[in-house]
């Protein structure tokens, strides 16, 4: 019988699939092999010590960060029921 309230693990299965998708979200954006020498968007030379830290880099830190808060303002999806998440 539906009595309208969600089951018992149901706000755990909405965290634990958040969770996975962020992951698998993260898991696409990593690249691999080696990096460039130059930023392929402002031809700024990459340090060897970035290259060997970041596999697969691309990007200068300081065209890195401008990306990073470029994807900052994209929203995801807010599974949260409350009303207090859907104003914000």
């Amino acid at each position: 019988m539906a009595t309208g309230w969600a089951g018992d693990g149901a706000v755990q299965d909405q965290i634990d699939a958040t969770i996975k998708d962020g992951i698998k979200r993260a898991r696409t954006k990593l690249r691999n092999g080696p990096g460039l020498s130059h930023c392929e968007e402002c031809e700024a030379p990459i340090p060897e010590a970035r290259r060997k830290a970041v596999a697969g880099v691309r990007l200068c830190v300081n065209c890195q960060e401008a990306r990073d808060r470029e994807e900052r303002g994209v929203a995801g999806i807010n599974r949260r029921g409350s009303k207090d998440s859907q104003l914000r």
